[in-house]
């Protein structure tokens, strides 16, 4: 390993390229991460959705006609303007106290994007150092984390996060925290899994040789080299956080009214189902829409970033 320096050794890098500037490195890497991505057209086709979600979420302020909030008692259940009765004052109708419909659904993607990321953030933190923890050392340490993780994935998840949510009370906060909590235990056995087959490499054994400790080992040299599947997790759980929020918000246990969250949207819309379509259908859509495309999106990441799924 004497072809090999120091910080080479810890990033897990050859030195057949020593010479290479860095900068033509990375871009030849994400040429060939969008050429994989590419070749998923419903990847493609994912990401752009998600962008119009993510820019219509961000500029909702600015495009909604109306505050999300705002009622107006002359203009209860009115239908989208295609519809018999429907009025250009309220392009996708109304709900029953008279709360603009579009308007809700721009500022409810700021809820459901917002609660994806907070959801992902908590649940890749605590589970990556979890994850390095367990794989790192192993023994006693690794069994009694792996028995904790076992226990939690062996409750379906939303039923684990509606008693969760029980216990800790309604609220957004309080959902957020739950659904974190029952999917950082995936995060934990990737990130477990990922360090025993690294921490065995050469490169490990070199950045040991060179007076690297514990934690610059698992934070430096062997978490970078285990990103790729947890980037992948991470984005399915993003889906899986905004469909666990809107059904906790559906149960009455997550945002409560009158944020326009889309599962508390349905949730309010129940006993209008068979007289007022439209405030069922178009939540009910954009949760659709939206974990689909994040999905999509998903797929695409793991043809990119996982070698196995590329092809030639």
């Amino acid at each position: 390993m004497s072809h090999i320096s120091a910080q080479e050794a810890e990033e897990g890098v050859g030195a057949d390229i020593p010479d290479r500037p860095k900068k033509s490195v990375r871009r030849q890497m994400l040429q060939e991460f969008w050429y994989y991505f590419s070749e998923n057209k419903g990847a493609v086709l994912g990401l752009v959705v998600f962008v119009l979600i993510v820019a219509t979420a961000i500029a909702a302020p600015l495009i909604a006609p109306y505050s999300p909030i705002a009622t107006n008692s002359q203009a209860q259940l009115v239908p989208p303007v295609w519809a018999d009765g429907g009025s250009w004052n309220y392009l996708l109708g109304t709900d029953a106290i008279g709360r603009d419909m579009l308007s809700r659904l721009l500022f409810g993607a700021q809820y459901s994007l917002f609660i994806g990321v907070v959801v992902v953030v908590v649940a890749v933190t605590v589970g990556i150092s979890v994850g390095l923890v367990a794989g790192y050392y192993g023994g006693w340490i690794d069994t009694v984390i792996m028995r904790v993780m076992d226990v939690i994935l062996a409750f379906p998840s939303l039923l684990l996060a509606l008693v969760l949510v029980a216990v800790l009370g309604p609220g957004l906060t309080n959902a957020m925290i739950a659904i974190a909590l029952v999917l950082q235990p995936h995060f934990v056995r990737l990130t477990r899994a990922s360090v025993m087959a690294e921490k065995r490499r050469e490169y490990v054994t070199a950045a040991k040789v060179v007076g690297a400790g514990p934690f610059r080992l698992m934070v430096v040299t062997i978490l970078p080299n285990c990103l790729g599947p947890l980037i992948v997790q991470a984005t399915l759980s993003f889906s899986n956080a905004i469909l666990d929020a809107a059904a906790l918000g559906f149960l009455g246990m997550g945002a409560q009214p009158p944020t326009p969250e889309w599962g508390t949207m349905l949730a309010e819309a129940r006993e209008f189902i068979l007289r007022a379509w439209w405030v069922v259908t178009f939540p009910g859509l954009a949760i659709l829409v939206t974990v689909l495309a994040i999905n999509l999106v998903g797929d695409g990441l793991r043809d990119a970033l996982d070698p196995k799924m590329k092809r030639s």
